[in-house]
């Protein structure tokens, strides 16, 4: 019986480096509407789902949070991401991290809760082809992170259950996301989060990056 995992990864800022990005492009959405949010704070929120940042922005700011408004900071979003996405690169490590996985037969997918309108930019970026590998992306699911939608349609698409699945996130998002789903979670610090935040959260494994994720595959159960 093959005994290795299945991974699952989150995207931004996990396989690619785009959170701050994210950041700036929810400032700038956020400024147009007029919602004061500082930076550090919108930090915090990237990765969540939009029904969750919409209330704690309601919560942080007390302004009314319409669901136009709503649909107006998406494309807001979306058209100021674009305008940061040449900036975008792999995390050092993460194509060679796929590769490997790939050549060694172990599968994995790609869950983010990104849509594709901005998810296709750090898909090119990383080199995965969606229409040849699995990605499952906020378009495909009902509720995002900290729900854990997206990890078991990832898990659902590679056919295998997710409680044989390694979850790999930069947030405490992806790592809740995957102990509601019975997931294995193994954090990584490129996205911006602490060590002791991930840990707390229920991550088995805090590791820099995807780079050092491959130095330390066989402590995850991916053979070399």
């Amino acid at each position: 019986m093959d005994m290795r995992p299945v991974f699952l990864f989150d995207l931004d800022g996990t396989l690619v480096d785009s959170v701050y990005q994210h950041v700036l492009a929810w400032q700038e959405a956020l400024d147009i509407e007029g919602i004061p949010l500082s930076v550090w704070r919108i930090h915090r929120k990237i990765g969540m789902s939009g029904g969750l940042f919409t209330h704690q922005l309601l919560r942080e700011t007390k302004v009314e949070i319409s669901p136009e408004r709503i649909d107006r900071l998406r494309r807001l979003h979306a058209e100021a991401y674009r305008h940061h996405a040449a900036k975008i690169k792999p995390l050092p490590g993460a194509r060679e991290l796929l590769d490997t996985l790939t050549r060694e037969q172990i599968p994995w997918a790609i869950a983010t809760s990104g849509r594709m309108e901005t998810a296709a930019k750090n898909l090119e970026a990383l080199g995965v082809d969606p229409s040849k590998s699995p990605v499952v992306t906020r378009d495909d699911v009902k509720y995002a992170k900290p729900d854990p939608d997206l990890f078991l349609a990832a898990a659902a698409r590679l056919d295998t259950p997710t409680t044989a699945s390694i979850v790999v996130g930069d947030s405490i998002w992806d790592i809740l996301a995957a102990r509601r789903c019975q997931a294995l979670g193994v954090g990584v610090l490129s996205g911006g989060y602490g060590a002791d935040e991930l840990e707390r959260a229920g991550a088995y494994r805090v590791y820099e990056d995807p780079a050092d994720i491959l130095l330390h595959l066989d402590e995850l159960g991916g053979r070399r």
